[in-house]
């Protein structure tokens, strides 16, 4: 989950580029939190903690969100404000290929809004402020 801190720094960038809809999305941070946790733990949408909302919802923000370019948008905004992502290091041993991978055909590359993900997320844990 987002910490307090977290969200206020987001929230501002969220809020900024998301597309506007006639009904905004009901708990924002939650589902932002959901679509960070499943990003970061590479998980499917359906393994979602319950308390972090419905799993449909994240998934349909998030994919709905990475064809508008949200994502892209949303990054570039967080590294004009100069905050350096840090570097992830993956175990080869523990990650697995999906399915598609073995030359399946894809209907849409999500690939790109889940990196950018990933490294908002990054983006988010470097903003909070550690202390001293």
């Amino acid at each position: 989950m987002l910490s307090d801190a977290q969200w206020a720094e987001l929230e501002p960038l969220v809020e900024a580029c998301r597309p506007r809809a006639k009904v905004p999305p009901s708990d924002l941070r939650r589902t932002v939190g959901a679509i960070i946790w499943r990003c970061t733990n590479g998980a499917k949408w359906r393994s979602i903690p319950a308390e972090l909302g419905p799993w449909w919802r994240a998934a349909q923000i998030f994919i709905r969100w990475a064809r508008l370019g949200v994502w892209d948008r949303l990054l570039a905004m967080a590294q004009k404000r100069g905050v350096e992502l840090g570097m992830a290091f993956l175990d080869g041993t523990s990650i697995r290929a999906h399915a598609k991978a073995a030359g399946a055909s894809k209907k849409g590359d999500l690939t790109h809004a889940a990196e950018q993900v990933k490294r908002l997320g990054a983006l988010v844990a470097a903003l909070v402020p550690r202390p001293a």
